[in-house]
């Protein structure tokens, strides 16, 4: 349904999510020339699930995985469950009459003020300009989908708008109320300027926002340059800092080594880092108004960090989730004590394209893993993580858990006082460490007797049609052990063991021998393990050297320390740049440069360190010639998945800054955090219940069921839509948008839909991880 509410203050640039109960029409400003009128149009009813009551009629139609109840010839949704009794049905969609193309045209309004002489009788904007995306998708049939949609109609003025004067404008021919605007351009929130929206700490080197505005079919809104700034006291409403705007981007310039722009229009960048008094601000540009609200306080990286951090815990399988850890409500899934069987493939995840496919057989993710699978039931194989919005779990996961400790042992003060607030708090151990023990313990668990890891644990499929976590039915696997994965966990359980040995001296032993264990079995079948294709071949080895130095690094054993160079060494040079083999590689860097003087080889170490600081130096260069400050791991890393801008790509940066100590690095990582905590064109965070607007249709799939957000999970995002053009969800949304979906800046391709896995899903190490890792650094770093 669409229903309009007349603005009570002009201005506002938030808008209730679509499938709210009362969608309303604003009215705000983007410059003395142009005002913005936004609306939603469409109300979504999310499916749920129901009993299902079976009619004589009723038929049942297979299509792969889902049974389909056909009633009458119309279908009714899908059945849930290995008993079959829950219908998971369609999405409801319903909108009032909404001329959209009139909209777009100047005839649709009239502006009026009795107070600004040039606006005394009604006139006509002279342009209008369109801009509507969708904000959520409705499945209403089987094969038909409708769309909740945000408008945003830019009016171009015949004459500027007075400040302190109010006007009036009429949508005519349209069933809609007159808006008024009492234009205050220091007070009023204009989607202009964007801030971040998880604030500032006091003792932060760069604090800046951006001016920009792109307005769909009227392209790039260019400001003069210069304009006036100030950064207003909320408690006060005193001017605290003034300043003037730099002109940091210039439309249509290239931004970065893919020759791409991103962008579209203009960019100001609004520098107030002089600004140290803690407090509740807002920035305001000349005649144009302000950012939403900001703090600088001491702790605000650390009220990031704990809303990221949690985000793990909204992930665990195995468990329930639920009060007093949080308000999430949801019964324990894929444990067996419920019932829930997991048997054992022979397949493993280096062998499935779900890990790095080493023999190239398998097909898709599950091929090997189902065409392997025996009778036998793996014990204890529960927990872990949910790889993203599904329910995979997999030992690339053990990233998540070699960030946690990697920060802890950065600053254990004040990190190992954080509390979390999980169910492991109220213990003696830091919550981090909790945290990094659920994942490390799973593996832990699949480790077999004789040492070797098995990769994880997945189903035989993606999952049914309308089924939750708690409710799966299709068969449910673990892999085998395999070299590569075993090598993984060594390296981890290794830095586990190291970690404990300072918190909780008396179970460090059990991760030692483990380590040590999962080593060892992975040594034995070492040649086995390369014997693949070329980059897995190389990645395998990239592996094994983190393995080599974490354990050289928790035992002293020189012989570690030797098979960390001799693997190494196995990866041609010319490999190294490959974008799949340098996980690893950039976390044994700097492993390796934080060794002490007396346990390395000094000429290697000085590579390891160079090779580094060479990644940060590019780093540092894309962030300078990136319209908004983001930068990537890799120059030339298409902007999309794992490389969205739903995260900040700062690891690298921060990490040359815990190696030189160098300003450089923390405020080209300072400005990389910025575009993804909410200074971006859309003044939203992609991290679920975070900031003043957030993503609220992730592709989670117990959440679409249910209709519950987990908090703290981090998307994807913005994605290239250049590189990413022809993806399937292109060609839908191409007809979708206004303009067509291509045809927008990449930096606004966040559509909040479910629908889009590239852009909507996540997973725990990548976008998770990126943002945990970076807004964990900057709450841990110490007070100048």
């Amino acid at each position: 349904m669409l229903t309009f509410l007349m603005a009570c203050t002009a201005g506002t640039s938030w808008l209730p999510s679509a499938n709210s109960a009362q969608p309303a029409v604003t009215v705000a400003v983007v410059s003395p020339e142009v005002i913005v009128v936004s609306l939603r149009q469409g109300t979504v009813t999310h499916a749920r699930q129901e009993p299902y009551r079976p009619q004589p009629q009723d038929k049942l139609e297979t299509s792969g995985n889902d049974t389909w109840v056909l009633r009458q010839g119309q279908a009714l949704g899908t059945l849930v469950g290995s008993d079959q009794s829950v219908l998971y049905g369609f999405d409801r969609y319903s909108e009032e009459p909404f001329n959209a193309n009139r909209a777009s045209q100047p005839y649709g309004y009239r502006i009026q003020s009795q107070d600004d002489a040039s606006y005394r009788q009604p006139v006509m904007p002279t342009e209008v300009y369109r801009k509507s995306k969708p904000v959520d998708t409705a499945q209403v049939t089987r094969d038909d989908r409708r769309w909740a949609m945000e408008h945003r109609f830019y009016l171009r003025l015949p004459t500027p708008l007075t400040p302190g004067q109010t006007y009036q404008i009429q949508i005519t021919g349209q069933e809609l109320p007159p808006l008024t605007l009492a234009y205050q351009p220091d007070r009023q929130i204009s989607e202009a300027v964007h801030v971040s929206a998880l604030g500032f700490r006091p003792d932060d080197a760069l604090k800046v926002g951006f001016l920009s505005t792109w307005m769909g079919t009227g392209g790039g809104l260019s400001y003069p340059e210069g304009l006036s700034f100030q950064v207003i006291d909320e408690a006060t409403n005193q001017v605290a800092l003034t300043g003037r705007a730099n002109r940091r981007y210039r439309r249509e310039a290239v931004e970065d080594a893919r020759d791409r722009t991103y962008t579209l229009t203009d960019v100001d960048q609004l520098d107030f880092s002089a600004l140290n008094q803690p407090g509740q601000y807002r920035l305001c540009v000349g005649t144009v108004g302000c950012s939403n609200s900001f703090t600088v306080a001491e702790n605000s990286w650390q009220q990031a960090f704990y809303v990221a951090a949690r985000g793990f815990y909204h992930q665990r399988s195995g468990i329930a989730l639920g009060p007093p850890y949080t308000d999430i409500e949801r019964p324990r899934p894929f444990h067996p004590d419920d019932g829930v069987k997991v048997y054992q493939s022979t397949a493993g995840l280096m062998d499935t394209g779900n890990g790095l496919n080493a023999q190239g057989t398998d097909t898709g993710n599950f091929a090997n893993l189902v065409k392997g699978k025996t009778d036998t039931v793996v014990p204890n194989a529960w927990g872990g993580y949910f790889d993203a919005g599904d329910w995979d779990r997999r030992v690339q996961h053990l990233d998540v858990a070699r960030w946690l400790l990697e920060l802890l042992e950065l600053f254990p003060e004040p990190l190992s006082d954080m509390a979390l607030n999980i169910p492991e708090s109220a213990n003696d151990r830091p919550d981090l460490l909790d945290e990094a023990l659920w994942g490390v313990d799973f593996y832990r668990r699949l480790q077999t007797p004789e040492g070797g890891v098995r990769g994880g644990i997945e189903s035989a499929e993606h999952p049914k049609r309308g089924e939750t976590s708690w409710q799966e039915s299709l068969p449910v696997m673990a892999y085998a052990p395999d070299p590569w994965s075993s090598y993984v966990y060594a390296g981890v359980a290794a830095r586990t063991a190291r970690l404990m040995a300072t918190y909780v001296p008396d179970q460090a032993e059990g991760y030692r021998d483990s380590a040590l264990a999962a080593m060892a079995w992975a040594e034995a079948r070492h040649q086995a393990g390369i014997q693949a294709q070329e980059w897995p071949r190389h990645r395998i080895e990239a592996d094994r050297a983190l393995a080599a130095l974490e354990l050289y690094n928790l035992t002293g054993d020189r012989i570690w320390h030797d098979r960390f160079v001799a693997a190494r060494a196995a990866i041609p040079a010319e490999a190294r740049g490959d974008y799949r083999i340098a996980t690893p590689q950039r976390e044994f860097n700097f492993l390796y440069s934080r060794l002490p003087a007396d346990q390395v080889d000094a000429e290697l170490q000085a590579e390891l360190r160079a090779a580094l600081l060479a990644e940060a130096d590019a780093a540092v260069e894309t962030g300078q010639t990136t319209a908004f400050g983001w930068t990537k791991v890799l120059p030339t890393t298409p902007v999309g998945w794992g490389d969205g801008l739903g995260a900040p790509k700062a690891r690298i940066l921060l990490r040359a800054h815990a190696l030189t100590g160098s300003d450089r690095y923390l405020n080209a990582a300072l400005l990389a955090c910025q575009f993804s905590a909410g200074a971006n064109p859309d003044n939203m965070t992609y991290t679920t219940g975070l900031g003043h607007k957030s993503p609220q249709n992730p592709l989670i799939l117990d959440q679409r069921i249910t209709g519950d957000l987990l908090p703290g999970i981090t998307l994807y995002g913005p994605i290239d839509n250049d590189f990413y053009g022809s993806e399937w969800f292109f060609d839908v949304l191409e007809s979708v948008a206004v303009p067509p979906a291509r045809q927008w800046p990449s930096v606004e391709t966040y559509f909040d839909i479910y629908y889009v896995p590239n852009i909507n899903e996540f997973t725990i190490m990548q976008s998770m991880g990126d943002a945990a890792y970076a807004w964990g650094y900057l709450a841990g770093r110490s007070t100048p």
